[in-house]
């Protein structure tokens, strides 16, 4: 059958990702005014529009592998891997419970997706109408205690009402069905009742399911339905502590098995509510309100294994009085577990970027706020992360924040700069001085290639030891020490007076004590320090000042 101008396709996919990010950014603080279920936190639209970043920047990973592929036309991913991408990037980026629904939702549209149409470009309206309704049945099977008058209650009902020979048709008509149920939530539910709002995370789906039919179609939506004049999530916190509730919420991703997480949902569902684990494929996404967050934490360790935890308290915003803002605060992004605990003592606010996860602008934007500063000075310490860097630096200016963007490369740059600021100085003259220390530092790293390619020193084959000197592969070698000591002797060719070194896990034993008398033996009156980095995607970062 041919296909349809109107139909879902992977570049249709990704406008969908695009538009509905944009979507939830301009409607995060009034999706976020009126969260008061399940907890009266206001933070709905700010998970949802979190999530769907990672979920865009997994889809726009898919779409640059595929770009460097050389080969005929079409360079772009099949609907299914790209469906597949999206929903992974949702799932291992979910934050909350509306965004872990959320990135169920779009788990049980790519199943169904990938399943019928693996090898298929586009998917029509019959295709899209069978995708929400797997995702709504995915999601309620999820989520521990399903209630109506939620999100499951708005996805189910854009499932039952999609249809239409195209995808448009289908995402229209889902979109209209959304919107109906969205509106009739107050009524469904007690607190939504008593505040006279709508569910906040069926307000999210209708903003997303509005930028589906925004891609399919090209027209923009009609306008959402606006949060009453005045409210604020404060107007509903009385009624929600009144009912009591658990005081933390506890999210983490979890490598483990099937039968694991079977017994990890009854054990949590003892513990405390708001239960939604989602996923599949041995990685998951565990949600839970709990008063006990260690006891959560251990069942996870005991079903499988758990990483990225976050617990957040419930009480604390709410009950704390507001602290007053510091005059000025340093934003860190670091490679590793050592250079956190380094930055941190020295006064910055870190933001750990793990090997193969870079930290979204969102994240960057939490951390800004965190901070609680009225002049930031923001060290992204990675080329990769200008925009995400500079969208952040953007957002939070109009809060009313001061923020410096200094373009750190690496970590080492970020090191130099920290090591000069001085808050007692006017803000502009920090940030010359910072930026200068950063500008004057060489940087370069130790990895070891993962394939053969070429390179600007050469062919590399994979398992061979490539020193990077400003981010361009300068030598190739076979031996972990000699490939760094030839590093160190290019940059210090053009002087220097001090080498930082910074040691990742496994490196070889020794490694640090041998640089650090090379450079002392063959660099007169040049100082060496060393710090121990932790687990970081290089094993070796080097600066010259």
């Amino acid at each position: 059958m041919p296909q349809s101008p109107d139909d879902l396709d992977a570049v249709a996919v990704r406008t969908w990702c695009s538009l509905a990010l944009e979507a939830l950014g301009a409607e995060r603080e009034e999706i976020d005014a009126i969260n008061v279920y399940p907890v009266a936190d206001g933070d709905t639209g700010t998970n949802l529009f979190l999530t769907m970043e990672s979920a865009a920047q997994a889809l726009e990973a898919v779409f640059a592998a595929h770009a460097t592929v050389v080969g005929p036309p079409p360079s772009v991913p099949l609907l299914s891997d790209a469906v597949r991408a999206m929903a992974h990037g949702a799932l291992i980026g979910a934050r909350g419970n509306s965004g872990t629904i959320l990135s169920q939702l779009l788990r049980g549209m790519s199943e169904e997706l990938a399943q019928d149409l693996a090898h298929a470009e586009s998917a029509d309206g019959a295709d899209l109408r069978r995708a929400l309704r797997r995702a709504a049945s995915s999601a309620y099977r999820a989520v521990a205690h399903p209630v109506e008058g939620t999100v499951l209650t708005v996805a189910t009902a854009a499932a039952d009402a999609a249809a239409g020979t195209t995808a448009a048709e289908a995402a229209r008509a889902a979109y209209d069905g959304a919107r109906r149920a969205l509106a009739e939530t107050t009524g469904q539910l007690a607190a939504l009742g008593r505040a006279g709002v709508v569910d906040a995370g069926g307000r999210g789906l209708v903003a997303v399911l509005g930028a589906l039919v925004e891609a399919l179609t090209g027209e923009a939506v009609a306008s959402r339905p606006r949060v009453p004049h005045g409210l604020l999530v404060d107007d509903c916190s009385t009624d929600h502590a009144d009912e009591g509730g658990p005081a933390f919420e506890v999210i983490y991703l979890l490598e483990a098995d099937d039968a694991s997480v079977d017994r990890l949902r009854a054990r949590l569902d003892s513990l405390g509510d708001s239960l939604v684990v989602v996923g599949g494929d041995g990685l998951w996404n565990v949600h839970v309100h709990v008063d006990d967050a260690g006891a959560a934490v251990e069942a996870g360790v005991e079903a499988g294994r758990p990483y990225r935890i976050r617990i957040t308290h419930f009480g604390a915003d709410r009950v704390a009085p507001p602290r007053e803002r510091v005059q000025r605060a340093v934003v860190a992004v670091v490679p590793g577990e050592g250079l956190r605990e380094l930055c941190a003592a020295a006064g910055a606010t870190t933001v750990l970027a793990r090997p193969g996860e870079p930290p979204a602008s969102g994240e960057l934007v939490d951390a800004i706020r965190r901070a609680h500063a009225r002049e930031v000075v923001l060290l992204p310490n990675d080329a990769d992360l200008r925009h995400p860097a500079a969208a952040a630096a953007q957002q939070v200016r109009t809060e009313g924040v001061r923020v410096a963007l200094i373009p750190t490369r690496a970590a080492v740059q970020g090191i130099a700069a920290l090591a000069v600021h001085e808050p007692e100085r006017r803000f502009d003259e920090d940030v010359v001085a910072m930026t200068s220390a950063a500008g004057a530092t060489r940087y370069a790293e130790l990895a070891v290639a993962e394939r053969q390619s070429w390179t600007m020193a050469g062919v590399c084959q994979a398992g061979d030891v490539l020193g990077l000197i400003d981010g361009d592969v300068a030598v190739i070698g076979t031996d972990v020490a000699a490939t760094a000591r030839t590093v160190l002797d290019r940059m210090l060719s053009a002087g220097g007076e001090l080498v930082t070194l910074v040691l990742g896990e496994g490196v070889p034993d020794g490694l640090a004590e041998a640089l650090e008398s090379h450079v002392r033996k063959r660099h007169l009156a040049v100082d060496t320090v060393i710090y121990a980095g932790g687990r970081q995607a290089s094993m070796l970062l080097i600066g010259i000042e």
